[in-house]
């Protein structure tokens, strides 16, 4: 099967909070349940960059490379008794209007156009990575320096739990969920040193999430690598 859409994918700065389990359930897509790592729910405002973007084999043209930031919850779905781990959105941001509408109509994401940009920096010891979007005239943020070189995951550690999903799960409605595999291979990380972020949630996400997204438990920097987004399906039954 051809995939639908094919990048790499670059430099996955994850900022990570713990949620309560309430706040998210009204987001869960149908058939579909929180996944828990160590008794808790977690959310992560993602920052990343797109290269050499091409939806079914052909690169359309200044839509090649581009920032996106998201902010995702952790989900699974059973299916022929086995669970299958993968994220859910709340919203996510790309300064492409293209590719919110693609992926609005599509694979009914919740994508939205904000100005947006990116700056990396490298040192000998060192990366400083910083994903930024404009939100009401202010420059919104998330920024991390981490060790130049990375290491593996640990196994069984949140930082596998973060990075370990491999589907995509959208709402639709109560009756209908949309489902689509990401492919990659595992990633590498960098230890991150120091990090800062500014979000206006309220604006952008809601007054129920300010208090969630107040201060991060963990900040993962992950190497990123080509990826596949395979064609998607939609699930209109009970898991088993």
């Amino acid at each position: 099967m051809q995939p639908f859409l094919t990048a790499n994918w670059k430099n996955l700065l994850l900022f990570n909070f713990e949620a309560d389990p309430a706040l998210l359930r009204p987001y869960l897509p149908a058939y579909t349940e929180l996944d828990f790592f160590g008794g808790k729910t977690y959310l992560s405002l993602v920052g990343f960059l797109f290269e050499k973007t091409k939806l079914k084999g052909i690169s359309v043209p200044a839509h090649q490379t581009f920032e996106e930031v998201n902010l995702r919850f952790y989900v699974r779905y059973k299916e022929a008794g086995k669970w299958k781990r993968g994220v859910a959105f709340i919203k996510e941001l790309v300064p492409k209007p293209m590719i919110t509408f693609v992926a609005n109509t599509l694979y009914n994401e919740k994508y939205a156009t904000l100005p947006m940009k990116h700056k990396w920096e490298f040192s000998d010891q060192a990366i400083e990575i910083s994903y930024q979007w404009k939100l009401k005239d202010t420059w919104n943020f998330l920024t991390a320096t981490a060790n130049k070189e990375s290491i593996a995951i640990e196994d069984n550690s949140e930082n596998e739990f973060i990075l370990e999903h491999y589907w995509g799960y959208t709402q639709i409605n109560n009756k209908l969920s949309g489902e689509y595999e990401v492919k990659h291979p595992k990633w590498m990380v960098h230890p991150v040193r120091n990090f800062n972020y500014y979000c206006d949630t309220l604006n952008l996400y809601g007054e129920a999430f300010v208090p969630a997204l107040q201060q991060p438990g963990s900040v993962i920097l992950a190497t990123g690598s080509e990826i596949e987004v395979m064609p998607g399906r939609k699930i209109r039954s009970i898991p088993l």
